[in-house]
């Protein structure tokens, strides 16, 4: 291989800078009460990791995350008795699961930029 051939091989395995920095962005958000605006982040990471990342993992973490943060979002939406925010309203081990994703997430962005 080319040392042009090498770059472009390492192009292509990269996962955009959106993708990582939404995988920061979302535990923080929902950590300090901004769970729903947090799905600004879940959107991005989760669109640009099935569109843009090679890597089958990068991609099923991130659609873990969006899958972890849609249901607490759908509950919230369709109880007539929910509190007036997301944040209010969220179960503390949906936050885990939210969080614990998002960290998984951010370990396989990682391992996939090592590889």
């Amino acid at each position: 291989m080319t040392a042009t051939s090498e770059s472009l091989v390492g192009a292509r395995r990269r996962t955009s800078l959106p993708v990582t920095i939404s995988a920061w962005a979302v535990p923080i958000m929902v950590l300090g009460q901004f769970a729903l605006l947090a799905i600004i982040p879940v959107t991005i990471a989760l669109v640009g990791a099935l569109r843009g990342t090679p890597d089958r993992a990068v991609r099923r973490a991130a659609s873990l995350v969006a899958v972890t943060f849609a249901i607490p979002l759908v509950v919230w939406l369709t109880r007539p008795d929910g509190a007036e925010s997301l944040s209010k309203d969220i179960h503390p081990g949906f936050v885990g699961l939210i969080v614990a994703a998002s960290a998984a997430l951010i370990l396989t962005i990682h391992r996939a930029r090592r590889h």
